[in-house]
């Protein structure tokens, strides 16, 4: 992916963020093949499917390479367990965007410290809050530069390469999850529903981002929030 090429020539200390989804498996499929110097690495929130975790060793086994595995401070962990509960992010969108901010956005902003750019495998098409996602970007959050390759793809073009490479993908997909989280956050979506449905499924579609996206929240049209939000 000449793309992703350009990316690594501009950027030295360039890093893809994998979510082991499909979308970062292509992604990570064109590191790997074509050699570019690019860091992978994915966030192991410890709440994970067993799936998704397997998916470390069956990168490994593929492509004799593997990726870095980060994980949230366990102090943190636990302090947030201790004082609201194991499973509090059913409570308010609050506590749940608490919880991703230990998991997630703060191991997240250790591994991209001192980094000039990195790589994502967010798409358009995704959900409403991604309608607008550029190529690449400025990330006022974590203060770099983002790319976003895939973002122009659809869900088919993205399965089409899949089978083309026979690259190896998460066995939830085939189980109606086109979009995977953590375990208890995560479910499957219904015929007819949107892409990321099934990610905090009790929460309106205009809230359903962690953290790690922050700027897709705030790109989202008024005009669009408000017709979700009284929906």
């Amino acid at each position: 992916m000449e793309r992703l090429a350009q990316v690594a020539r501009s950027h030295a200390d360039v890093a893809l963020a994998s979510s082991l989804a499909a979308e970062d498996m292509v992604l990570t499929h064109a590191v790997f093949e074509n050699d570019l110097s690019i860091d992978i690495f994915t966030l192991d929130t410890g709440r994970l499917n067993t799936e998704t975790v397997a998916m470390v060793d069956r990168i490994a086994e593929r492509y004799g390479r593997s990726i870095h595995v980060v994980r949230p401070d366990p102090a943190a962990v636990e302090k947030y367990v201790s004082t609201h509960g194991q499973n509090a992010f059913y409570e308010s969108v609050a506590l749940r965007k608490a919880c991703c901010e230990i998991r997630k956005v703060e191991p997240l902003r250790g591994v991209l410290a001192g980094r000039s750019a990195w790589i994502t495998g967010q798409r358009r098409e995704q959900a409403v809050t991604r309608g607008e996602l550029p190529l690449d970007e400025h990330d006022p959050v974590f203060g770099l530069h983002k790319y976003n390759p895939l973002a122009l793809w659809t869900h088919e073009e993205v399965w089409a390469v899949i089978r083309a490479f026979d690259i190896p993908y998460n066995p939830l997909h085939d189980r109606g999850y086109p979009s995977i989280g953590c375990e208890p956050c995560t479910r499957a979506i219904r015929p007819g529903e949107d892409l990321r449905a099934g990610r905090w499924w009790w929460e309106s579609s205009d809230s359903k981002e962690c953290g790690l996206h922050a700027g897709n929240l705030s790109a989202i049209p008024v005009s669009v929030v408000t017709t979700k939000s009284s929906a």
